[in-house]
């Protein structure tokens, strides 16, 4: 997991660069990306891929050092990083939630029609004795929220990292579960997967805007008290599972037969059939980031991985079991000391890459 220092950050309180800011983040485990400068949108891609209809794990942009495709590009390799921000001073920075362990509730105040009592909350029926007078944003959805559960208002939490977004809404940082369930995305407008009316969640597939970016809206600010995100509270973690945001781990051993990791995943293992050569040596640069405990782009080269296996599934060229195995065993090769977010990438790399087939070219 990433190392979240308690000392106040230059960058972050507002009196540094975004190369600043970039490379504090990118030194305490969040991968970073480029947004464009004065948005709060990913930098586009690169000339030679703006016409190319290819996925990001098939990009040769990040081998060579250039950012493409959004968030998939995020590193925390601190040369890659100032390579970016120095040749693009105002670009933004975005952050890859997943891979940085991160679960950030998105509260927005846009002007909107206020929706039905009932979709409110979803799942939580609010009587119609409860006066609802002034309601109008995420802010009060997210207050009714707490009061229904008698607990604090996630606005109110100064224990966490908070930030004023230019649109009047917030962002509130919080640190994923290391152990148990994931969390994925949501929209607050969705009436299928929502934790509240205006209330998003950022996670696992998707990117949140660092403090101090600076758009032509305005400015993403940190609002007083802590610098760093707090643990997700166990209230907010039980309502993210009830909503559907929960993200299952990788299936555990057959019960009462549990073995050991480096057992159940023969090291070096490569997949079969045609996705051998695609996979294969997207495998072998995970294992290959062994050799350091830092600068490799694991995250990136795990999630590219993870996303090629998923879209090879996808067309039928590999079994889902094995490549998670596989991808898995990868992983613990190269950093045995965190299980649980090696298991968080893959999960959502081949969640995401099961929507994009990859059929491999054959060689001649």
């Amino acid at each position: 997991m990433p190392v979240y220092s308690e000392q106040p950050s230059r960058g972050v309180s507002g009196g540094g660069t975004a190369l600043d800011v970039a490379t504090w983040m990118a030194s305490r485990g969040y991968p970073v990306h480029p947004l464009a400068p004065g948005t709060k949108t990913p930098a586009a891609n690169c000339p030679e891929c703006r016409g190319s209809r290819h996925t990001p794990q098939e990009c040769p942009c990040p081998a060579q050092g250039r950012w493409c495709h959004g968030f998939h590009a995020a590193t925390t390799d601190l040369r890659t990083v100032r390579q970016w921000w120095q040749a693009e001073p105002g670009f933004g920075i975005g952050v890859s939630c997943g891979p940085a362990g991160l679960v950030v509730i998105d509260v927005d105040a846009h002007a909107a029609t206020l929706p039905d009592r009932q979709r409110l909350l979803p799942g939580i029926p609010i009587d119609d004795r409860v006066d609802l007078t002034g309601l109008q944003s995420g802010f009060d959805t997210l207050a009714l929220l707490a009061a229904y559960r008698s607990r604090p208002n996630p606005c109110e939490d100064t224990s966490t990292l908070r930030v004023r977004t230019p649109s009047g809404g917030m962002h509130i940082w919080y640190r994923a579960p290391q152990e148990g369930p994931g969390f994925r995305c949501s929209s607050g407008s969705s009436s299928k997967v929502a934790l509240a009316w205006q209330v998003d969640v950022r996670a696992i597939g998707g990117y949140i805007v660092a403090p101090t970016t600076r758009t032509a809206a305005g400015v993403y600010e940190p609002l007083p008290g802590a610098r760093v995100p707090a643990a997700l509270p166990l209230w907010l973690a039980a309502e993210l599972s009830r909503t559907g945001h929960r993200v299952e781990a990788a299936p555990a051993a057959a019960a009462g037969a549990p073995v050991a990791a480096s057992a159940a995943r023969p090291q070096g293992r490569r997949p079969g059939g045609g996705g051998r050569r695609v996979l294969g040596s997207l495998l072998d640069e995970v294992r290959a980031c062994g050799a350091s405990p830092e600068g490799t782009a694991f995250s990136e080269k795990l999630n590219r991985a993870a996303f090629t296996a998923g879209g090879l599934v996808a067309a039928g060229h590999l079994a889902a079991g094995e490549c998670r195995e596989l991808l898995l065993e990868a992983a613990d090769h190269a950093r045995p000391h965190q299980p649980r977010r090696n298991v968080l990438i893959v999960e959502a790399g081949l969640r995401a890459g099961s929507d994009r087939p990859i059929h491999p070219k054959e060689r001649p």
